[in-house]
């Protein structure tokens, strides 16, 4: 072969291996990158919540998450939500609930035969605007100031419906998870004197426990009916179930206004 072919030959083998090797560490790369520094556990997690149809539907149906068809349910069965209503929602973030609150209380407006409800969402962790609803965050809903700042913003300073899918950060120690979880929600039923109306509904997400029955008494104290609801979205395995109290019997608030 002559010196001239052979050189260009050679040459453009050379670009030949340079234009190849980052396809071959790209290719290298892209597979592993998923599972890299996973537990088991959370691979095993990750891919139940990929195949999860709820997840798929949140996605199709553009909500922020899957928990939105938890309350969708809930309210097709029991009309929890509907035109007008004033919505305080507490651990809202990223905001499902919220969203399908808007929907239901017609809060932008969409039907102007109804009336137009109002939706505040609280919560921690920042959330992402949405049209129709106001938030509070990061705020704990915990905190007394944040209380005045809930009235300031709810018209006529009080709420119709108390929606909670609030949870405290797991420790992973069940019993203990169960009893910080109980006493948000009656942290936020004590609230309640100062914001739900009379006659209104307060819907909260609990663990099942030996606390429990606490929560369900104080609940049927203060409204005529009470029911433990598991929606078909919550997971089976999943000891979550709500707490649905309707018909608030209005009592004397500690706190002034």
């Amino acid at each position: 072969m002559p010196p001239g072919q052979l050189s260009r030959r050679l040459a453009g083998v050379r670009y030949l291996k340079l234009m190849c090797a980052p396809l071959r560490c790209q290719r290298f790369h892209t597979v592993p990158r998923h599972y890299k520094g996973r537990t088991g556990a959370e691979h095993l997690w990750l891919m139940r919540h990929l195949k999860d149809p709820f997840v798929k539907a949140a996605k199709v149906e553009s909500y922020r998450c899957r928990s939105a068809f938890k309350l969708l349910e809930m309210n097709k069965k029991h009309e929890l939500l509907r035109p007008g209503l004033r919505v305080l929602d507490c651990g809202a973030a990223p905001g499902a609930w919220s969203q399908v609150a808007v929907q239901r209380v017609n809060a932008v407006g969409t039907d102007p035969s109804s009336p137009v409800g109002f939706v505040l969402g609280v919560d921690l962790l920042h959330i992402l605007p949405m049209e129709g609803a106001t938030f509070l965050c990061p705020a704990d809903v915990t905190d007394p100031e944040t209380l005045q700042r809930i009235l300031e913003q709810l018209p006529g300073r009080r709420a119709d419906v108390i929606l909670s899918d609030m949870a405290p950060n797991a420790t992973g120690i069940r019993a203990l998870d169960h009893d910080r979880l109980i006493s948000l929600c009656l942290t936020l039923l004590d609230m309640a004197a100062d914001i739900l109306s009379p006659g209104g509904t307060m819907l909260c997400k609990t663990w099942a426990g030996s606390q429990s029955q606490q929560l369900l008494k104080r609940l049927a104290k203060e409204f005529q009916h009470t029911r433990i609801l598991k929606p078909e979205a919550s997971r089976k395995e999943s000891s979550e179930v709500y707490f649905l109290a309707t018909q608030y019997r209005m009592r004397k608030s500690p706190v002034k206004p």
